[in-house]
């Protein structure tokens, strides 16, 4: 397994630098890959995917940190939770888990049919539950981890929506990254750009990046580290925090697409 570089802190004294956590352990990854694929999944992209979605997470933590900071707290509540989300679109990541949690009820909205009657919520049972919700305890520890990187503690409940949406996150790139191998490449990519108030515009992404992952090499069974850092092009706007998450990933993997 790959050693993981160091790097400088990139938001102050208080936050440390999401290379020095290690990313979620790959055990944890395949179990969720496995939820959704028979694919075999390659050790650098297990690893490729685990360092996505600690710099994903650590983006969300970082973000309600400094809405609790403005209330001069260090504990953080799910509150906080929903400050980082409203203030930086980018974060808006593993919406599925948001139905579930009662952190995020009415905030998704309610549903019309053709004729403009709002459609019930469906009730849930064990059953019907997408299995990214019932493995969602599956990262308390990797989140905790996370949390103690950046100084501060949080309450359950905030710990628990971290945990869900690292989950529905993590789902959703299996499930982009076997796409990717069946498709052989990312057909289309996105081109949205958010910029937040008083930001400067990210630099564009170069195109000879995105170029060469949209045209895959290797077998048609094995899920490789270019098809996890494909599907995070599929599952992050085109800002900041999917440059950032692309370029921590390849640091953390060996060069290599399959192995």
């Amino acid at each position: 397994m790959p050693t993981q570089p160091s790097r400088p802190e990139r938001s102050g004294p208080e936050t440390a630098s999401v290379m020095d956590v290690p990313p979620f352990k790959p055990s944890l990854v395949k179990a969720v890959f496995r939820d959704v694929t028979l694919m075999h999944v390659s050790r650098s992209a297990a690893w490729a995917a685990a360092s996505v979605t600690r710099t994903v997470l650590t983006e969300i933590i970082d973000g309600a940190r400094r809405a609790a900071a403005g209330e001069a707290r260090r504990k953080l509540v799910p509150g906080d939770l929903l400050s980082a989300i409203d203030r930086n679109v980018e974060l808006e990541v593993g919406i599925k888990w948001y139905d579930h949690s009662p952190t995020f009820q009415g905030l998704t909205g309610d549903l019309y049919d053709a004729e403009g009657v709002v459609v019930p919520s469906r009730k849930r049972s064990g059953s019907r539950r997408s299995s990214a919700v019932v493995g969602a305890h599956r990262f308390e520890g990797e989140v905790k981890k996370l949390l103690r990187g950046q100084g501060v503690t949080a309450v359950p409940a905030f710990v628990r929506d971290l945990d869900g949406i690292a989950s529905v996150f993590l789902t959703d790139l299996a499930r982009d990254a076997a796409m990717v191998v069946r498709e052989g490449g990312v057909r289309r990519f996105g081109t949205v750009t958010p910029v937040m108030p008083g930001e400067p515009a990210p630099p564009p992404f170069p195109k000879d990046s995105l170029q060469a992952l949209s045209t895959r090499r290797g077998d048609g069974w094995t899920i490789g580290r270019d098809d996890i850092l494909a599907a995070t092009t599929i599952q992050l706007f085109g800002g900041n925090l999917r440059q950032r998450a692309l370029a921590e990933a390849r640091e953390a993997t060996p060069n290599t697409s399959a192995g």
